[in-house]
């Protein structure tokens, strides 16, 4: 679950490291954000000579959690930090490669870039 004022990392080449969450968009809850959904944040930190700058407003989808997600299958999925992939207005990532594991519900909601660009989809 992550909320305002929650920080998240960057599973993205974009040039950002943290960013803080201010808003929550896509979801039907304003109060919390899963897996999937999309939010408003600030840069807290990020890579030096890059085009994502510090306390840069940006866009970002939630691709993991520390809260344990629940499958109608029956499973559950948990990840080790919470993280996102910056996006732009077009849902398209602003990096050109994804770190680490994502989840499949992305797929779902139509961020199959996203999807195509990671190295593990669970």
């Amino acid at each position: 679950m992550i909320q305002t004022q929650t920080y998240l990392n960057i599973a993205d080449n974009s040039g950002a490291r943290k960013i803080m969450c201010i808003k929550i968009l896509g979801t039907n809850n304003p109060t919390y954000g899963q897996i999937g959904d999309i939010i408003i944040g600030v840069v807290k930190d990020a890579t030096p000579n890059m085009p994502t700058k510090r306390s840069e407003i940006v866009r970002a989808v939630i691709v993991r959690t520390r809260k344990t997600l629940r499958r109608p299958d029956g499973m559950s999925i948990r990840f080790d930090e919470n993280a996102a992939v910056i996006i732009n207005k077009d849902k398209n990532p602003k990096g050109t490669r994804v770190f680490g594991p994502i989840a499949k519900e992305l797929r779902d909601k139509h961020f199959t870039k996203i999807i195509s660009l990671a190295p593990e989809v669970v």
